[in-house]
């Protein structure tokens, strides 16, 4: 007989204890801690062998003699995930795919797994019918052979079927509805989610085969289960959008293989995610007359230079208080940018009420928006419309100055690609490029003030 102990987890962070605690000494919660029995009999390493190959015996080895490869990568014939897991699926990865309920989570990796055609793809779901999956199936209009369905949760089964099909992928939706065997909590308890994502993630470097887990989130959009569930997986993407507006964005959080700064854009259509491959024209407006607080900016998101629209309102606040609101940019970063104008400028926005926009429903970290917030600002509080055909690049410092920015030269051959006749940028980035190599007029200036002089 195996022995069966009770544990206590945290259900905020997964922290494990022997006895019941108030407060979670690792994140600092209070009564967060759930009992969960565990069984943590022999039978375990006897279950797992039953249906995975054969165990692989470690030793010691010298760095010196490992030689080193490149990782074999598989091609999804889907340009955006490719671009964010840094140019392919590597074999024998494990990633791990979060997103809000209702996002496309379920639809994108249906779709990209009907596209694999070229591989045999096993689709496991614990959270729909085999009816359901197969409407949407036949709404995205995409025929595979090779693609197979399993509509189960628990992981011994699982494995059994995997080892008789023997497929190349497999896409999990989701994880935190499997239950194994070996654990005697129910599904999407925190020891479940830790054993299921354990036992996939060995599958996958036995076998080197790609497996993706999708996963849920909470309402503070956190990856639901333990913290340990982000470090056994290779990579972590964030499927994220507004369901308001059509456009998704898949951003990387950790990579193992790639950069964590890459962006893939989808569309959310009535035939699924149609893949975004110019991005720009899709976040600029197309404005038949000018208006006043709008300012083009020359961003960056990984190694794709986005340009993307600002939009601002400063009004007179009829309140004692004025307000300070934003979508898709930093409310601190306002704050910061709002005081610089008026030490520096002389601008008096204590008495105004200032509301910031990035259009299109996307949320930027570069710096170099900095430049642009500060025109549509300035925009709105004289209420005099920016030229359509000026764009800008530059971070702000607190003395007013504008700071030089990385990778000038893509920001500018993009703005040039799209039509702009002008793009101000810091005078510090001179070094970085040649004027004479564009068709498109660099403006260097280095202090806020000038800017507004060129402007206004």
């Amino acid at each position: 007989m195996s022995k069966i102990k009770k544990a206590f987890f945290c259900s905020n962070c997964g922290y494990e204890s022997a006895k019941w605690i108030g407060k979670c000494p690792a994140c600092s919660e209070w009564n967060t801690f759930v009992e969960e029995i565990i069984d943590k009999g022999s039978d375990k390493e006897e279950n797992w062998n039953a249906y995975h190959s054969e165990k692989r015996v470690a030793k010691i080895i010298a760095l010196n003699e490992i030689v080193s490869k490149e990782e074999r990568r598989i091609n999804s014939n889907d340009t955006e995930l490719n671009r964010v897991l840094g140019g392919g699926i590597v074999q024998g990865s494990i990633v791990l795919v979060a997103g809000e309920p209702g996002i496309g989570k379920s639809t994108l990796f249906l779709q990209i797994g009907l596209m694999m055609n070229q591989l045999t793809v096993l689709y496991i779901s614990g959270e729909e019918s085999e009816q359901q999956i197969k409407m949407r199936a036949d709404r995205l209009k995409i025929s595979n052979e090779n693609f197979y369905l399993l509509t189960e949760t628990s992981t011994q089964t699982i494995f059994q079927e995997i080892k008789k099909l023997k497929p190349q992928l497999v896409i999990v939706d989701s994880v935190q509805t499997l239950q194994s065997n070996l654990i005697d909590s129910s599904a999407g308890s925190v020891s479940q989610i830790r054993e299921c994502a354990g036992e996939f993630q060995r599958f996958a470097k036995e076998t080197g085969t790609p497996v993706f887990l999708i996963g849920h989130i909470t309402k503070d959009g956190a990856i639901a289960g333990p913290k340990v569930l982000e470090h056994l997986v290779d990579t972590v993407l964030q499927f994220e959008g507004d369901r308001h507006y059509a456009y998704r964005i898949l951003r990387t959080q950790k990579n193992r293989f790639g950069s964590t700064s890459e962006l893939g854009i989808y569309e959310m259509t009535g035939e699924g995610m149609r893949i975004v491959s110019n991005p720009s024209e899709i976040l600029i407006a197309q404005r038949e007359e000018q208006l006043s607080g709008s300012a083009i900016a020359a961003t960056l998101e990984g190694i794709r230079p986005l340009l993307i629209e600002v939009q601002a309102l400063v009004t007179q606040s009829v309140y004692g208080t004025p307000q300070r609101t934003v979508t898709g940019f930093d409310l601190r970063r306002l704050q910061l940018l709002l005081a610089v104008l008026e030490k520096r400028g002389g601008f008096q926005f204590g008495t105004k009420d200032v509301f910031v926009n990035i259009a299109g429903g996307i949320k930027i970290e570069d710096p170099s928006i900095d430049l642009a917030v500060i025109c549509a600002l300035l925009s709105s509080y004289e209420d005099v419309p920016l030229p359509n055909h000026i764009c800008f690049a530059g971070e702000v410092g607190l003395n007013g100055e504008i700071r030089a920015v990385n990778r000038i030269e893509q920001r500018i051959a993009e703005a040039e690609k799209l039509g702009f006749e002008k793009i101000i940028v810091s005078k510090y980035n001179k070094k970085s490029f040649d004027p004479k190599n564009y068709q498109i007029q660099v403006i260097a200036l280095s202090k806020v003030d000038e800017v507004y002089q060129q402007l206004f």
